[in-house]
């Protein structure tokens, strides 16, 4: 009980010191925090207190921008539990991207069928490319982190040469419109929400999170790859397959990130992008995972969190607050749950001691 509550309140107390740093940035260089914290609660509530209005289309920027971090995050943690540093969810995402304009405009069939090929090609391509670090790692021993930060840059450039030479792009930036039988956009819910992008993404985000907690927490398999984890010698003297499972775990955990990729291209967008670099929702998952203890729900409140960082940006530059006091914010959050053992040694002295008996009757 005591270790679930010191989880559960050093990721609370390294978000409030990260909003108290965000502040003082802000008083520092005259400006007032107050607007910052307007604009993060319009992001969330679409609720302009000031103005006394309400607008749907921001709870929808918001949980747009709050899914694909979701699903990095989920790749970064489970890699976590098992013992293993994914710094390559961001090009996993990249070839889940790629994999789903393939399908989305080289296959045609019925509505739901479509996008669930979809769906299923971009987890499978994110899955196979998570597997190059796992099986170099399982049979050469060669670091996880090394392979997945080089494998970022193939995937960038892979892309962005598959759309202009395999998807034919006509202005060298973007493919043809996917057909909307392979897209997740919804008419329905973009009328709910003012216009705004969101779309039916957020389904299988949320069916993502229950599969990692009962992956992890639920299954004899869960189980194995996280005592590869803690201790692979110990894992392999028990007779467990350890490079079996190194290759499973990168495995699933590219999944995640290239289901991501496809939340993207086929939710918020309708046809595959160049990018001129990285967009970083990899690394955001890497915060997002750390600040919810690797966990399926922490992830998942972490995502919103962040999300809403993302989403207030734009709010917050109409205030006349630069948006980088947001990253600057989302950095000093991930920086005190690093100095987790500092704030945990800080909490034990802060809180009081309990009197005895025998002190009170001396």
């Amino acid at each position: 009980m005591k270790m679930s509550r010191s989880k559960l309140l050093v990721p609370i107390v390294a978000i409030l010191l990260g909003f108290a740093l965000g502040a003082a940035v802000l008083i520092a260089t005259g400006r007032s925090p107050v607007d910052m914290f307007y604009a993060m609660l319009q992001s969330v509530s679409g609720k302009n207190l000031r103005a006394d209005t309400f607008n749907p289309r921001y709870i929808g920027e918001f949980v747009v921008q709050s899914m694909p971090i979701m699903l990095t995050g989920l790749s970064v943690g489970f890699a976590f539990r098992t013992g293993l540093f994914n710094i390559g969810a961001e090009g996993q995402l990249m070839v889940g991207s790629i994999a789903a304009v393939a399908v989305g405009l080289g296959i045609q069939a019925p509505p739901v069928v479509h996008v669930l090929l979809v769906l299923a090609a971009a987890m499978l391509a994110g899955g196979l490319w998570g597997a190059i670090p796992g099986f170099l790692k399982a049979r050469f021993n060669v670091h996880e982190v090394v392979v997945t930060i080089m494998l970022n840059y193939v995937a960038l450039f892979l892309n962005n040469w598959a759309i202009v030479a395999i998807f034919k792009s006509a202005d060298s930036v973007k493919t043809a419109v996917i057909p909307e039988t392979g897209l997740l956009k919804s008419a329905m819910l973009a009328e709910l929400t003012n216009g705004s992008r969101l779309n039916w993404g957020f389904v299988p985000v949320l069916l993502s999170i229950l599969v990692y907690w009962f992956i992890i927490e639920k299954t004899t398999f869960g189980f194995s790859l996280r005592a590869v984890g803690f201790n692979k010698d110990g894992a392999q003297y028990a007779g467990m397959k350890v490079n079996r499972n190194i290759v499973s775990s990168m495995i699933i955990a590219g999944a995640f990130a290239g289901l991501a990729g496809a939340v993207i291209t086929v939710g918020t967008f309708s046809f595959g992008r160049a990018l001129p670099a990285a967009e970083g929702y990899g690394f955001d998952g890497i915060a997002v995972a750390l600040v919810g203890g690797n966990t399926a729900l922490g992830v998942l409140f972490s995502g919103l969190l962040f999300g809403m960082l993302k989403a207030a940006q734009p709010l917050m530059q109409s205030q006349g607050i630069p948006k980088e006091v947001a990253s600057i914010i989302q950095a000093s959050i991930v920086l005190f749950i690093a100095m987790k053992f500092g704030i945990e040694y800080l909490m034990k002295k802060l809180k009081p001691k309990k009197t005895t008996v025998e002190e009170v009757e001396s």
